[in-house]
């Protein structure tokens, strides 16, 4: 079996959907971002450089991102960034890997980042001109449907939409199943027109778990030859602005199924579990994992 990269984004994805009275303690975030990389976990996108006013959860992407470059500076972290300034606050705290996020949808791209099509690869061009040595990761929201749109059936779709960034010089691209719409026979006919299209793009996938079909969604990605899966810890998630989406597909459900089938994860699935169990008792929020739901006090402070 072939190995099988298992990329993170709880601290990010998940924490920016915790509805609580005051912010998550950033030390309680690097305890679990701890946690995850002692079960092995080495590619994490841990917060994102927005404006506060927007995520207020992930307004310590300062604090956060100089004590795990300190503390973890030969692993794959990165952050979401969603403009030129965002940018610019990442690579001046030394981070040389970022994910830009655009919608394949108009309207959630309006409601996600305020900005049309055009502006949004207007910003993406920017980014790229500014910090050619800046890795950016173009995360494709809504690839397979949106919530004002509904279900996308032409995978053509997306190969025309990311003509333009592959032009500008996109060399990985995440797809991103905000809503959790997606079927097996559709990922797999995404994947292959972009492969045929693009045969040079590094392609990483991304499930949400509203109907069920995160972990099936994610084999079907894999069997197309995918090694980058993405997941949250618990999860944990779900996008602030798709209404009736519910969490991401959850890292420890997900490294079981893989690690149990011979894939090489790297991760160990027990400590993954701690992991979960103690997020899940620390930090409420909108879970989606299985083996998590645990009643306990938590000592910490919102």
């Amino acid at each position: 079996m072939s190995k099988i990269e298992v990329v993170e984004v709880g601290p990010r994805d998940g924490f920016q959907s915790v509805r609580c009275a005051a912010p998550i303690a950033s030390e309680l975030k690097l305890e679990v971002i701890d946690k995850l990389i002692a079960a092995g976990v080495k590619h994490m996108e841990y917060t994102s450089f927005v404006s506060p006013k927007a995520i207020p959860q992930l307004a310590d992407a300062q604090t956060v991102t100089e004590a795990v470059m300190k503390k973890y500076p030969g692993l794959d972290l990165f952050a979401l960034v969603p403009n030129l300034r965002g940018a610019q606050n990442a690579y001046e705290l030394g981070l040389r890997k970022v994910c830009y996020v655009v919608s394949l949808s108009k309207s959630h791209n309006k409601a996600n980042i305020n900005r049309t099509h055009e502006q949004s690869l207007e910003a993406y061009q920017e980014i790229r001109a500014a910090y050619p040595d800046l890795e950016v990761v173009v995360d494709l929201a809504t690839t397979f449907g949106c919530p004002f749109e509904g279900k996308y059936n032409d995978p053509q779709a997306v190969v025309n939409f990311l003509k333009d960034y592959a032009d500008a010089g996109m060399t990985t691209c995440c797809l991103c199943d905000t809503i959790g719409i997606a079927d097996p026979a559709q990922v797999k006919s995404v994947i292959g027109e972009l492969k045929a299209s693009y045969p040079n793009l590094q392609l990483q996938v991304h499930f949400h778990d509203t109907r069920g079909l995160g972990m099936v969604n994610t084999m079907a990605a894999i069997e197309s030859s995918v090694t980058e899966v993405q997941s949250a810890l618990g999860g944990l998630g779900g996008c602030p602005f798709a209404p009736g989406a519910s969490g991401n597909l959850s890292t420890e459900d997900m490294v079981w199924m893989l690690n149990e089938m011979g894939f090489k994860t790297g991760v160990s699935f027990s400590k993954v579990l701690e992991a979960a169990k103690f997020q899940a008792i620390h930090i409420p929020g909108n879970y989606s994992g299985h083996h998590i739901h645990i009643e306990q006090e938590s000592p910490y402070k919102f």
